[in-house]
């Protein structure tokens, strides 16, 4: 299966994402932009090659699918986590996963902006949610949709783009679709975990 597919097995795929906690968009038995980005979040997390097309290992995966560990075993019960090695996101409420999603974060590349230069990274650490804006926010490096910041100028944002590997400012890219429901799911204040 791949992007384009359509059909039964496309609707099978995309319940069984969601049951595991990926956000494949509406189950609607088309294999877009969403299914695939799920898809490539789940090989992430089993480390597959992210592709976003479901061949023979990806669908023994699916079968027998890789628990994600937490980050931050002993981590409050809401709280967002985000691996920076699997460029992937999780979001824990009441001590339960809820949300996994493929992430694209600091690229590392030396960059200017406003007479000022820098390295696009994303720093770990342990941050909080101090900041959120409904719709689009435009900053010096462009805009971002439904950011939830949680360290200075870097954010939690939906993208267009969100390439399988590290390509951002700094901020943490994750796909439309899942910047649409995101800020539902994240408390004020909530605490954000980031690793390396």
């Amino acid at each position: 299966m791949r992007p384009g597919d359509r059909g039964r097995a496309v609707r099978t795929l995309q319940k069984r994402l969601a049951e595991l906690h990926y956000d494949p968009g509406r189950v609607d038995a088309r294999f877009g932009p969403a299914t695939q980005h799920a898809v490539v979040g789940f090989q992430k997390v089993n480390e597959l090659s992210p592709d976003g097309v479901i061949g023979p290992k990806t669908r023994r995966a699916l079968r027998d699918p890789e628990v994600p560990k937490p980050l931050v075993p002993k981590g409050p019960d809401e709280r967002v986590e985000i691996d920076l090695d699997h460029q992937v996101l999780r979001l824990y409420q009441d001590g339960e996963l809820r949300l996994i999603s493929t992430i694209s974060s600091g690229s590392g590349e030396y960059y200017c902006s406003e007479g000022r230069c820098r390295y696009a990274t994303t720093p770990a650490g342990n941050f909080r949610a101090y900041r959120r804006v409904s719709g689009w926010d435009r900053s010096p490096l462009g805009v971002l949709y439904n950011p939830i910041y949680f360290n200075g100028g870097i954010a939690v944002q939906g993208s267009p783009s969100v390439p399988t590997y590290p390509a951002s400012h700094g901020c943490v890219r994750i796909p439309m679709h899942t910047a649409e429901i995101f800020p539902d799911l994240v408390k004020r204040h909530e605490r954000f975990y980031v690793r390396d």
